[in-house]
């Protein structure tokens, strides 16, 4: 009787536990997502990275980061507003989930920085997912309306191999921004590599 008097008509007869439990899950769910892009977020990010390359010291399964960044993007948000460039961004983001598996954590790292952790993943498999999400990309303009915005992405793609032990998750973060960078200097649109973490 008393758990039929606790329960509001619009919790559709879930106890308190059930309730509070899905309730948590949600604030847990706020903590590492992105507003914006429902993608994982900095925090779910690091969590996630620092995980990843602790199970290749362990295993010696290498894992392939992905940095992207959207290029001229500043010049989307000048002509169309900062609402079309949220929209890009959320189109953007969509693009990255098409081109995942599941296993993969996809992340927006920062602005219109994104970041795609591949566990489990060599050089030739992460170049071959860079590749498949650049083109993926060159067919897939943002379209709304009388608008349509051709968007790119450099990459900077990098792999963190067991043996590595003594390179810091910073430091091969940090190496893997460098790739990315260095792709934006190198006309964009493309994928600078390193196979070494």
């Amino acid at each position: 009787m008393r758990d039929k008097e606790n329960q509001s008509p619009d919790q559709g007869g879930l106890s308190d536990v059930e309730l509070l439990r899905r309730q948590v899950e949600y604030l847990r769910a706020l903590v590492h997502t992105d507003e914006l892009t429902a993608l994982s977020n900095l925090r779910h990010f690091n969590e996630t990275l620092g995980l990843e390359l602790e199970r290749t010291r362990r295993t010696a399964q290498p894992t392939c980061l992905i940095l992207m960044d959207l290029d001229n993007f500043k010049e989307v948000n000048d002509v169309y507003g900062h609402e079309i460039g949220n929209s890009v961004l959320c189109h953007f983001a969509e693009l990255i989930r098409r081109a995942i598996r599941r296993l993969d954590t996809p992340c927006r790292y920062g602005g219109d920085e994104f970041a795609v952790i591949l566990p489990g993943t060599g050089l030739e498999q992460g170049i071959a997912f860079a590749e498949r999400l650049r083109s993926l990309i060159q067919r897939s303009p943002f379209e709304m309306e009388s608008i349509r915005v051709q968007i790119g992405a450099s990459m900077g793609v990098g792999v963190y191999k067991a043996g590595a032990d003594e390179l810091g998750e910073r430091e091969f973060v940090e190496g893997v921004d460098r790739l990315l960078y260095l792709s934006k200097r190198n006309n964009r649109d493309r994928a600078e590599i390193n196979s070494q973490g």
